[in-house]
């Protein structure tokens, strides 16, 4: 399959199952909120090493809030809910609670679980915190030495997907780049994913354990860097490609994923200079989702 002349691989993307957290941050201004959103949404591009997969989902604009402020909805995912529970109380007390004039509202429409974060947080207000509603939420509030911090008392979670994904190949470095930036762009119209890697965009690439070192859990894809096509004898870089990138996609369900990479797919050939699309799997032992780029379109 081709599209604007671009090779379209027949493959599929295998994405694994997650839980899925959906939070709007609100604050007095865009810029607030942006700080904050950024901030709960840091060291989280990958479960492998990092304790959380997160990132910003979409802005919200005032009209559209439960207080009428400007604000960032972003996902915080993990694998196992205990320790999203947990993930969800420090980056909320330490990087949103913490920032200047914030709100936290639930933004899960389909939740299959409620925990407990602003019933828990209540009690950096030593005795002092109120219950209040807000649009029809219970919410608390938080006294600070420079007003109140507001969050709902239960956040949603629910099962979601992870580590949908695809290869961007293109003849240089820079056709590589500027299609994986148009992709992320792309898929930020797309509302219940994100792209958790720094910028959307994974330069490093992994596969699964180390073909030299026992110790390692992961360790670089050696079949798909560019500079070592000349070396590895099954690479999988074509003589002509000397620029790779690799978007990764988490979504609220598998349709959002698959509606981000069709989004992401379709941005990314329109750049002169990409040869190839692509996508990472693990032969379908390691994920319950596969999702095959020529079943997109």
């Amino acid at each position: 399959m081709e599209i604007n002349g671009v090779e379209i691989e027949d493959t599929f993307a295998e994405a694994f199952g997650i839980q899925v957290s959906r939070l709007l941050v609100t604050a007095a201004t865009k810029k607030l909120a942006k700080i904050a959103a950024t901030e709960a949404t840091g060291y989280g591009t990958s479960v492998i090493g990092c304790p959380a997969e997160a990132g910003i989902d979409r802005y919200v604009p005032p009209e559209e809030t439960p207080d009428g402020r400007p604000g960032y909805i972003i996902m915080i995912c993990n694998m196992n809910k205990g320790k999203l529970d947990h993930e969800l109380l420090e980056r909320v007390g330490m990087c949103i609670l913490t920032a200047a004039t914030t709100a936290v509202f639930d933004a899960l429409d389909d939740e299959e679980e409620k925990l407990k974060t602003g019933q828990k947080l209540k009690f950096f207000g030593d005795g002092y915190e109120k219950k209040l509603e807000v649009a029809g939420r219970t919410i608390f509030s938080i006294p600070l030495m420079s007003g109140d911090f507001l969050i709902e008392g239960e956040l949603g979670i629910k099962s979601g997907v992870a580590g949908g994904n695809i290869f961007i190949l293109a003849e240089n470095q820079a056709a590589g780049l500027l299609a994986a930036e148009v992709a992320v762009d792309a898929i930020d119209n797309v509302p219940g994913t994100i792209t958790p890697f720094p910028g959307g965009i994974v330069a490093s690439g992994s596969k699964v354990g180390s073909n030299k070192y026992k110790f390692l859990g992961a360790s670089t894809n050696e079949k798909m860097c560019v500079t070592l096509k000349d070396e590895v004898e099954d690479t999988q870089i074509p003589a002509d490609v000397n620029g790779v990138y690799e978007i990764v996609i988490d979504g609220v369900d598998e349709e959002s994923v698959r509606a981000a990479t069709k989004a992401a797919v379709e941005a990314a050939v329109k750049v002169p200079g990409v040869l190839k699309i692509s996508a990472g799997n693990f032969g379908g032992d390691l994920g319950a989702y596969k999702i095959a780029l020529h079943d997109l379109f």
